[in-house]
C-alpha cells in the first residue's frame, strides 16, 4: 500500500484520506509524552516499575506503569481516545466510527478497573492534561503507602504466628 497522497481509502475504511491515514498511524499506544514525563518523575523519586505490562497475565490489557509487589496499576489516558469529559470533541469526519471506538475504550477501561480491583489491585488513572508532577506525587504516595501497609501486615502476621 503506497503512502503517497494518491492513496485512496477502501470503501467504508476509517482512513478517509492519505493524510488522515498517516496521522492515525503516527499515534502511539505507549511511550507518549505525558506517560514519559510521569515515568521520569516517578523514577526520580526512587520507584521502580514495569512499563506497558499486564498486571494480570490472563487479562489482555496493559497498564502504563505496573508496581507488582504492591499491586498498583497506573494508566495515563489520552483525552481523545478515552473520552475526557473536559477535552473530548467528537470528530467531524466518520463520527459514527470514532465515537463508537471511544465508547468501547471507555467501556473497556471501566471493565479493566473492575477486574483489577477484584484481583486486589489499586488502579490509578490520570488524564494526559493533568500536571505530571501531581500525577507522579500521587503515584509515589500511593505506592509507598501500600508498601508500608504490606510491611505492617507481614509484621502483624509474624506477631500472630509468634503468639501461638
Amino acid at each position: 500500500m503506497p503512502d503517497s497522497d494518491e492513496w485512496e481509502a477502501p470503501e467504508g475504511s476509517w482512513a478517509s484520506s492519505a493524510a488522515r491515514r498517516r496521522n492515525m498511524q503516527a499515534i502511539r499506544s505507549r511511550d507518549t509524552k505525558p506517560e514519559q514525563l510521569v515515568r521520569r518523575l516517578v523514577h526520580a523519586k526512587g520507584l521502580r516499575y514495569r512499563v506497558s505490562a499486564r498486571p494480570l497475565p490472563e487479562l489482555r490489557r496493559t497498564a502504563d506503569l505496573v508496581f507488582r509487589p504492591v499491586k498498583v496499576a497506573v494508566f495515563i489516558d489520552g483525552c481523545y481516545w478515552h473520552g475526557c469529559p473536559e477535552h473530548y470533541v467528537p470528530p467531524k469526519t466518520n463520527s459514527g466510527y470514532w465515537s463508537d471506538k471511544v465508547l468501547r475504550n471507555v467501556t473497556r477501561d471501566r471493565d479493566t478497573n473492575i477486574k483489577l480491583r477484584e484481583a486486589g489491585w489499586l488502579v490509578l488513572r490520570f488524564w494526559e492534561h493533568e500536571p505530571p508532577e501531581v500525577c507522579a506525587q500521587c503515584v509515589y504516595t500511593t505506592v509507598v503507602g501500600r508498601r508500608r501497609l504490606n510491611s505492617h501486615k507481614d509484621e502483624d502476621s509474624d506477631i500472630q504466628l509468634g503468639a501461638r
